[in-house]
């Protein structure tokens, strides 16, 4: 549990880093100095990062796991910053534990309750609101596209969480994570190289990729890796609701961002959502089971 925690508190830093970097560089160029930083770090573990059974047939679900994220996620989650506020797509975030629910009912067939269809509905609802009650800024320029592009990401970590958690049983945490990084570096590798570096960059900026190379790509993704193989995907998904509480905290603290009336109200609605999610849902008794009583 408290490896799933600090994962999520890496996770919800990695918004307010994104937000420097992105003053300086283009979406594709952070991800792939912070996928190559990481698999430098990565190759520093030598043959361990072989000692693995591969199994036939699981290239299927590597690929998907690979196209999942880092792939798409991180192309539609750093994207979604250019136009959205880091507070906001923190908020976003909180409606992973549902769609992954919905993945797994979809991939694995694991079954879906209804509190969790009822806390879909109403924490979809609350995103829309969010969107819709923002006001252009300077922090946030199309908060609507911003939070939709983060919605997307949100849907490619649903089908991450799923596949993670089939692969999980055969590799071991530190194989999965820097396969992740292997295929983000080769996949963002040609997209970066399409812009031009910035001339002069503060070693701060380089500071904020040194930290998302290795404290969240490295840490915060092998503490969850690590985490979701002993607990049910359920389980550790629901963890991911603390990142809009850390998310807002570190956003108002560092960034100085503020969210009006009615997305306060959106955000709260959101929270619902997510908490109606994880009710258990009653069990019917028949009138079989009420004699026999």
């Amino acid at each position: 549990m408290l490896a799933l925690t600090l994962a999520m508190l890496l996770w919800s830093s990695a918004f307010i880093s994104l937000k420097y970097l992105l003053d300086y560089f283009h979406p594709t160029q952070i991800v792939f100095i912070r996928m190559l930083i990481a698999s430098g770090c990565f190759l520093l573990f030598g043959k361990k990062l072989l000692q693995f059974r591969y199994k036939a047939g699981d290239w299927r679900w590597l690929l998907v796991m690979g196209i999942a994220e880092p792939c798409l996620y991180f192309l539609f989650e750093t994207s979604a910053l250019q136009y959205t506020t880091a507070g906001q797509a923190g908020v976003i975030t909180a409606t992973l534990p549902l769609l992954a629910s919905v993945a797994a009912f979809l991939i694995l067939k694991e079954r879906i309750g209804k509190p969790q269809i009822i806390g879909f509905i109403i924490a979809i609802l609350g995103c829309s609101g969010l969107s819709m009650a923002a006001q252009n800024g300077e922090q946030a320029s199309n908060p609507l596209l911003g939070n939709t592009l983060e919605f997307m990401a949100m849907l490619c970590g649903a089908v991450y969480s799923t596949s993670i958690r089939k692969l999980s049983t055969r590799y071991s945490a530190l194989v999965l994570t820097s396969f992740q990084a292997f295929v983000g570096v080769i996949f963002f590798g040609p997209l970066a190289l399409q812009h031009d570096m910035p001339a002069n960059i503060p070693l701060f900026q380089w500071g904020n990729f040194i930290y998302l190379a290795t404290i969240v790509t490295i840490g915060a993704y092998w503490l969850y890796n690590w985490a979701i193989s002993r607990v049910p995907v359920s389980l550790a998904t629901a963890y991911i609701n603390l990142i809009p509480v850390f998310t807002l905290l570190l956003a108002f603290w560092l960034l100085n961002e503020r969210l009006n009336f009615w997305q306060c109200l959106a955000c709260a609605a959101v929270f619902v959502g997510v908490v109606i999610s994880q009710l258990p849902e009653k069990e019917v008794t028949t009138a079989e089971e009420q004699t026999s009583v």
